[in-house]
Parts: structure tokens; sequence; C-alpha cells
């Protein structure tokens, strides 16, 4: 069970899209806005954010842009919902985006191939990658006094 942060003003869309990704087997995360939802993606860390694109307080592409400047989130998933089109002109920073009213097959869709791409990559430190062998190497029984 993979858990999924979903930030929405609206009561109404949190209750469908919460009742959608709860039915898919996902455990949800509620906020109300980006600045509730940048306090709730510290514990426990989401597989997956989906969020509004207009809400008070914060909006959608604020919180993307600050989720992506902190290096332990860069590559979390982002998927953004809004009643408007997609701003074709600025680069987003989100994975993928839904126009509203959103089919949901496809939301579902979307949020599952994420959380499984998300559940087979390994993330090595590049610290321990290629570390060198250990000095010490095992000893022998039958050699052993």
């Amino acid at each position: 069970m993979s858990t999924v942060l979903l930030v929405d003003d609206d009561a109404d869309n949190l209750w469908a899209l919460q009742l959608a990704l709860e039915s898919g087997g996902h455990h949800v995360l509620i906020a109300q806005n980006g600045a509730q939802a940048l306090r709730t993606v510290l514990h426990p860390m989401p597989a997956l954010i989906v969020t509004d694109w207009q809400m008070p307080e914060m909006d959608g592409a604020e919180l993307c842009r600050r989720v992506r400047c902190q290096p332990a989130f860069a590559h979390l998933p982002i998927v953004m919902l809004s009643a408007t089109a997609e701003p074709g002109s600025a680069p987003g920073c989100w994975s993928a985006f839904f126009q509203k009213p959103a089919d949901l097959q496809k939301l579902l869709q979307t949020v599952n191939a994420f959380v499984a791409a998300r559940l087979t990559t390994s993330i090595t430190s590049p610290a321990f990658a290629g570390r060198p062998p250990a000095r010490w190497q095992p000893v022998n029984e039958r050699c052993w006094p």
C-alpha cells in the first residue's frame, strides 16, 4: 500500500478523489492547501502528490516548486489537477497534468504507474556506490584452532 498526499481546497473534490484512491488500495493523506501540504509531506513521506492548482494561501504550482527544491523530494511524482488548461508558456515542475473534470480511470492509471515506477527503482547513494571490498576476510572454520 502506497501513501498518496492529496491536496485540494474543495471538500467535494477531496472526498471524490480520496474515495477513488483508497478504492485503488492507496493510503491517502489530506491537505487543504500547499502550505499545509508542505507540513504534511515530511511524515510519512508519500509516494506521490496529487494537487489542485488554484488554492488559497499557496497554490499547486508554488507547492511543486518548493517540493522540487528539497533534495529528498526532487524525484517525487506530482500530479497536477486544474479547471484551466495546462499553461504552455512556463515549464511545469509537475510529472503529469489533468484538466478537471479528470477521467478517474486515467488518473488512477497514472498514479499507479508512478507508484510502481518508484517501487521498482532502487535509489543508491553515490557515497556507497562502488565501495571497495572490506579488509576483513571470512575465516575458514577448518583452519581455526
